[in-house]
């Protein structure tokens, strides 16, 4: 029976072997090779690698594969994973430091990683905190820059978020750039530790070329703020990555916005952020400060702050509520414009919203709208002053 099956339905498919061409008689173990050979093996994919690998969120993946396009086989960052699990570094900083810079991946673990941990670990650090210092920066003079900075700056903590922010600290010269530049800021009062508050000065002070740093100083002297100074330090901050055609520029702005030359020097003095503010924000809030709420130059230049503020979250939001209030007969009370402006939004709140609430029905509702920048609710909130 199973002989009669065969021949009645392989023979028909395979035809006679008498009938066959010689190239025809192949084993069948080889045509189910040939076969199993031909299915294309699934390419390698960056992204899957990064998240189930590397611990990667996908998102954190996605971002990370366009820096490394032109992988095609996970051989390096096999062996960057292999040597760092090896050192005991746990997956969540591997994972963290591939995220900062995923290049760190196909780092060779002989000619880099493993000369690079040896050195650092003779300064104390762990294969932890040093594998988050190769994903800031794995070339120039490391340990030297390290060493000097550990000391500076006390420890490990404090020097990690300045060179996430400038990552230059680790590879510039010490003897040529960082030391001069320390020496020029010391002379404006301004110390290596006082570089550590990134929300007041920039550490890029330290790492520009000496001549620049002179040169920002120079601009902020032009403006009359003194040298050693509180002000002159934030000038400095501020001021130092604007070019002196820049700075020039925002002079001839504020002089066609109303601003007297000693209006501007103020300005200088109390807020030298101002001046970094865009020239479109800085029109339209002196249109709205001038004209709306008739404010005259001095006045501003002796809060420039105002300059700053949001005029769309902040500003026309609390101008729009008081002036309702006053529509109402609810205010009689002159204020201080800076005052109110100024102050901060909870006890705004507390002192111009709660109390009105249910005298004036979605008043809050419109405020809380309008300080989020919907225009709709501001328009709302300005039609109240008309009923």
């Amino acid at each position: 029976m199973i002989h009669h099956l065969r021949t009645s339905v392989l023979s028909p498919l395979l035809g006679s072997p008498s009938h066959l061409p010689a190239c025809h008689h192949v084993p069948l173990h080889r045509l189910l090779s040939t076969t199993v050979a031909s299915i294309p093996p699934r390419p390698f994919s960056v992204d899957d690698y990064l998240v189930a690998n590397c611990g990667l969120t996908r998102a954190q993946a996605l971002k990370a594969s366009r820096l490394l396009s032109n992988i095609k086989s996970p051989s390096k960052p096999e062996a960057t994973l292999s040597f760092l699990s090896g050192l005991g570094v746990p997956h969540s900083d591997i994972a963290a430091a591939v995220a900062a810079d995923p290049r760190l991946l196909f780092a060779s673990v002989r000619r880099v990683l493993a000369p690079r941990f040896t050195e650092l670990s003779e300064l104390g650090l762990s294969p932890s905190q040093i594998v988050h210092i190769l994903s800031i920066r794995r070339t120039g003079s490391l340990r030297g820059n390290l060493q000097f900075w550990l000391q500076i700056f006390g420890s490990y903590d404090n020097l990690l978020p300045l060179a996430k922010s400038n990552s230059d600290l680790l590879s510039v010269s010490l003897e040529k750039v960082v030391k001069p530049n320390l020496t020029i800021l010391k002379e404006c009062g301004i110390s290596a530790c006082d570089i550590a508050d990134l929300t007041l000065y920039s550490s890029r002070l330290i790492t520009v070329n000496p001549k620049f740093l002179l040169g920002a100083v120079a601009r902020v002297e032009e403006l009359g703020v003194d040298r050693g100074s509180r002000i002159f330090r934030r000038a400095l901050a501020t001021l130092a990555f604007m070019s002196k055609e820049n700075v020039t520029m925002k002079i001839r702005l504020l002089h066609k916005l109303g601003f007297s030359r000693d209006d501007i020097l103020m300005i200088a003095k109390k807020a030298p952020q101002a001046l970094a503010s865009s020239d479109g924000k800085i029109r339209q809030n002196m249109e709205f400060l001038m004209k709306d709420v008739s404010l005259e130059a001095r006045y501003i230049a002796r809060r420039p702050v105002l300059i700053m503020y949001s005029l769309e979250k902040r500003l026309m939001p609390r101008h729009c509520l008081l002036k309702v209030l006053r529509q109402k007969g609810l205010l009689n009370v002159e204020l201080d414009y800076y005052a109110t402006a100024s102050m901060a939004e909870k006890k705004f709140v507390q002192k111009f919203v709660d109390p009105y609430k249910e005298t004036i029905p979605g008043l809050a509702d419109d405020y809380a709208s309008a300080c989020l920048g919907k225009k709709c609710q501001m328009e709302m909130l300005s039609q109240k002053t008309e009923k």
